[in-house]
């Protein structure tokens, strides 16, 4: 599916127009973690023909504007919408609409694909007025078949303005991979209280919490060792068994499977063996209620996103990156990182939120570099 709008360019159309500014190379063959200063469609060509970085990300996130047509300021330490430029210092403008927003976008997406690793997954982060046509786009630039998740991202409390629609309480984050190939660090939380009740509701002799579940799965295979019979058994038509028949009978033999009094056999599964349960596509992580740059995002969604998708020493990449969140989630999990934002304001809270945490979140002489396109100079700084 292609998504058709006046002035659609092609991907080398895109990528030719883009200006050569080039870094200034001060000590960057030894930075594990860069921060930018520059228009990010400059930036991130530069990844791919100066530092040769195509292929190399393994993880994307991006927070980008959301076509809102406002403006966001900041003034004495505090972050606020304003509709014009009079309120303290601009932080970003979000006015592009229309057609021209979602150029902005994929112009970036077609580079963010290059530089994505074929194991690499980008998550999106849009809202509900704009996301279903950065969807398509997505799908055209990524493959629907590397389409993972629309998460619903629960964002804010529920409001009572009065407006003819129902409250809007949820954004949505758009998980795409390069590949099927994807890094895939399994999440779990906790199981409530009320999870053990229900869903480990028998006990053995011993008194421990179990639940059982069916040892076939859905679709019928032809050959192969699980659609063989298991003690005289066939899989039910449709379905084959979830393991081959020696892998059953071990299971078997070790006390692990049920038999039902119709002869049904099914998989015992004990509540003080399970980590936790599954990571659903509905997340609950609300914006911080002050914050020092707009739209910042919440730490532990970043810290989510960075386990599951990445592994330590892995390149993270956010080209809007405001005040730094998701560099801090990266270098607190041992990812290396690259932050990009054009913005003086974005910059400033990222290197403050940074050298802030520095106590607690890195190690001793770790490093970041900040270069700047626009004044083609390159300060190396130290945490």
């Amino acid at each position: 599916m292609v998504l058709s709008y006046n002035n659609k360019r092609t991907e080398k159309e895109i990528f030719d127009s883009i200006p050569d500014n080039d870094f200034l190379h001060i000590g960057i063959q030894t930075a594990n973690n860069i921060l930018i200063q520059s228009d990010n469609l400059i930036a991130l060509k530069q990844l791919i023909t100066k530092l040769g970085l195509a292929g190399k990300i393994d993880l994307i996130y991006i927070d980008p504007p959301f076509a809102t047509n406002n403006i966001f300021t900041v003034s004495n330490g505090r972050s606020s919408t304003i509709s014009n430029e009079k309120n303290g210092t601009i932080a970003y403008s979000d006015t592009l609409q229309g057609e021209k927003f979602i150029e902005f976008i994929r112009e970036r997406l077609v580079l963010l694909k290059m530089l994505l690793s074929d194991k690499g997954s980008i998550y999106l982060h849009i809202d509900y007025k704009i996301g279903h046509y950065i969807k398509i786009i997505m799908d055209e630039i990524f493959g629907i078949d590397n389409f993972r998740n629309d998460i619903t991202r629960i964002k804010c409390n529920p409001k009572n303005f009065a407006r003819k629609g129902f409250g809007n309480v949820k954004d949505l984050i758009l998980f795409y991979s390069k590949t099927d190939q994807l890094i895939w660090n399994e999440p779990q939380i906790a199981y409530t209280e009320e999870d053990k009740n229900n869903l480990f509701k028998q006990k053995d002799k011993d008194g421990r919490p179990y639940t059982t579940i069916p040892l076939h799965a859905p679709g019928e295979t032809k050959n192969g060792k699980t659609n063989e019979p298991f003690k005289g058994i066939l899989p039910p038509k449709g379905r084959h068994w979830r393991s081959e028949v020696a892998v059953l009978e071990q299971l078997d033999k070790d006390g692990l499977i049920e038999w039902s009094s119709t002869g049904n056999p099914r998989k015992i599964i004990f509540l003080d063996e399970q980590g936790g349960k599954r990571v659903q596509d509905i997340w609950e992580f609300k914006d911080p209620q002050y914050t020092v740059y707009p739209t910042e995002k919440n730490d532990d969604l970043l810290d989510l996103i960075i386990k599951t998708s990445s592994n330590k020493d892995s390149i993270v990449l956010d080209c809007f990156c405001g005040s730094g969140t998701t560099l801090l989630a990266a270098q607190n999990n041992n990812r290396n990182w690259i932050g990009i934002d054009k913005s003086n304001e974005a910059i400033k809270a990222t290197i403050k939120k940074i050298n802030n945490a520095k106590a607690d979140l890195f190690s001793i002489n770790t490093n970041y570099h900040f270069f700047d396109l626009t004044e083609m100079e390159c300060i190396s700084s130290k945490i």
